[in-house]
């Protein structure tokens, strides 16, 4: 009787061996196909948490704004959502929002204002860089709404809301690094979907498997 035990209890042990033999060699692949990612996670998420050179590369640019002449009084029209009315180097503006969208108007007559030459377009931003010349420098090329810097700074100019995005080369490496952190390594929005839950779905695996190698252990 008790050889008959244990001739079924050796192979049980064996197999048991086996199955421990396999949990470790894949746990052990796995890690290795998520050697780069998890390299990656840390040194991006090391980056997120310190933010080096974030407040310049997302530093927000807005035109320089003067006192108005005198009292304004600007009588809204019914299809307003909103107005706003100021003063740049340009002159006075009148930006209004309705359920088409914002506008830019001539305050004198209230008709859309053309859109700024590129001299125009120079002299406000020069004087938009006057809160940052080290970052900005000066424009050296106007491009449509677009204007290029001698400090490697583009700035879009959105003339119906008067509103300026600066994009520095900084900007363009966090931007990466946040790409490498979401895995969104080649730029195609499937591929980089399939990637995403492929590695959500390998971590997962490595996890339950290294509990349960730990637990088994125990």
């Amino acid at each position: 009787m008790k050889g008959a035990r244990l001739s079924t209890a050796i192979p049980r042990r064996v197999n048991h061996a086996r199955t421990g033999m396999r949990a470790r060699a894949l746990h052990r692949t796995l890690g290795i196909i998520l050697l780069l990612p998890f390299f990656g996670w840390a040194l991006t998420g090391l980056v997120f948490f310190i933010k080096p050179g974030y407040e310049g590369a997302y530093e927000i640019l807005s035109p320089k704004t003067y006192p108005l002449d005198g009292t304004v009084t600007v009588n809204p029209d019914p299809a307003w959502l909103e107005f706003r009315y100021f003063k740049t180097v340009l002159g006075e503006h009148l930006l209004v929002r309705t359920d088409a969208g914002w506008l830019h108007l001539n305050p004198a007559d209230r008709r859309p204002r053309d859109k700024p030459t590129e001299d125009e377009v120079r002299t406000l931003l020069q004087d938009a860089f006057s809160a940052n010349p080290r970052r900005y420098g000066n424009v050296t090329r106007v491009t449509g709404d677009t204007a290029s810097t001698d400090t490697g700074v583009e700035v879009a100019v959105d003339w119906k809301r008067l509103n300026l995005q600066q994009r520095g080369t900084d900007t363009g490496r966090i931007d990466l690094l946040y790409k490498v952190h979401y895995l969104q390594w080649t730029g195609v929005t499937i591929i980089d979907r399939v990637v995403g839950i492929v590695g959500i779905v390998l971590v997962l695996a490595l996890t339950i498997l290294g509990a349960w190698l730990a637990l088994k252990k125990g």
